[in-house]
This record gives structure tokens, sequence and C-alpha cells, in this order.
């Protein structure tokens, strides 16, 4: 119960955070307490490739993402894992769309002819069951849920003296919570109960996450490091 209140308070002072800095810095702090002889706690992040399904010409958008993690075994041959924790910075989003009239005509005039790039950010809360083979290859699936944060349109054009941009927050336009399926292979690079990983991870989103009349939903593919913090290194009796 103890470790439990401890999560929760990390979670909450994430979600307070505004910089991976002080995730970091948290996770260093609360990472010895949380790792337990049932549970692995650690930093999670990588690069994503992400696409918004059903729309038209777009192209897929890669951005990074961190986080942290909990492995929470589930039988004592360590087989069985839930799988789970917090993407506290992650977006997803897509690119090579057309432009659209902003309202003011000399931007519009400016982009007519450029790229619209989409990027929404979320706080993505991966919920999966987790199989291990001899503790190196690991497989698991589940469900992910995401909390919108911020969503921004940006307007792009190639010019004789360097590239424009422009920028505009669009919230309005998204619902606040997404939700798909999520999957995918890891590797461990230790044959122990808790070590460093590395795997890839896929998101089909089932919510249209569109306020507007265009349906928007997210995918995306997530290549992925894990590390763990605070654990003991203990192997895995044979």
């Amino acid at each position: 119960m103890k470790n439990l209140v401890k999560g929760i308070v990390l979670i909450c002072m994430l979600f307070a955070g505004t910089t991976a800095k002080s995730q970091v810095l948290i996770s260093l702090l609360f990472g010895e307490a949380l790792n337990t002889p049932k549970i692995e706690f650690g930093l999670v992040g990588g690069i994503n490739r992400s696409y918004m399904l059903d729309i038209e010409g777009s192209k897929g958008l890669n951005t990074f993402n961190i986080g942290f993690y909990f492995h929470i075994k589930l039988n004592e041959a360590q087989t069985s894992f839930l799988s789970t924790g917090v993407l506290v910075k992650s977006n997803t989003g897509a690119r090579g769309m057309n432009t659209y009239p902003i309202g003011n005509q000399d931007l519009d005039t400016l982009y007519e002819n450029g790229e619209l790039t989409k990027k929404v950010g979320y706080f993505q809360v991966p919920i999966m069951y987790q199989y291990r083979l001899k503790q190196r290859w690991y497989f698991e699936g589940g469900l992910q849920v995401g909390l919108r944060n911020k969503a921004f349109d940006i307007f792009s054009e190639e010019a004789f003296d360097g590239d424009l941009s422009f920028t505009t927050r669009v919230n309005e336009q998204y619902k606040r919570l997404d939700a798909g399926l999520l999957g995918g292979v890891g590797f461990k690079f230790k044959r122990e109960l808790k070590s460093a990983a590395v795997g890839i991870n896929y998101y089909y989103g089932l919510v249209n996450v569109s306020k507007t009349d265009v349906e928007i939903k997210n995918s995306a593919i997530y290549f992925y490091a894990k590390i763990p913090i605070g654990a003991s290194g203990k192997k895995k009796d044979n």
C-alpha cells in the first residue's frame, strides 16, 4: 500500500510538471522506493511515427516521447506481467496536407501553396498484458488511453531566403480523450527480472478524436527503450 501511495503521488507530480527534466529527477528520487520484488519501475522513451487515419494526402509525423513505466508481476513463474505507466510527453499528428484559409489575407496568400502539419500532444496511458520468454523476449497487448493536452496546426512554406513557418493553437478542434488498441514485442538486454530493454509497439485508435466534420483516428508506431530506476539487479532463480 505504501508503494501504491507513492506511485500515485509520483503520477500527480509528473502530470503537474511541464518539462522532461522534472520527470527524470522525480523518477530518480522515487525509483528505488517504487521498485519491489513484484514491481519494476523505470523510464521509457523513444521515437514514434504517427498518422491521422482517414485524412487524404497526409503523411507520417516523427516525434519524440518520454515517460515512465511499471511492470507488475502476476505469477511466480515470472512469465506474466501487467505493463502500464504514462507517456508524459507524447505527440500524435500528420504532415504533408494542404493548408486552409486562416482568415488573415496576408498569411493566406503567403501559405496558399504551403504544407500543413498537425501536432496533438497527449498524456498516454498503456494498459497491457505482457508475456515473457525466458526473461529475454516479451510480447504484450492491450489498450491505450490518451488525454489530450495541446493541439497545433503548423503552416510551412519554402521561400528563396529560407523556410517560413506559422503556428496556430487548435485545441477546440479535438476531443479530450483518445483510446485504442496497443501491442508489440520487446527484447531485454539481460536475462534478469529487471533490466534495460528495447521494443516496438503499434497503436490503432478506435475513437474519432475530431470535433470538426473531418473524422480523425490516430495511429502510431513506437520505437522505445526502457531503463529500470533503482532496481536491485537480482537475477531470476533458475
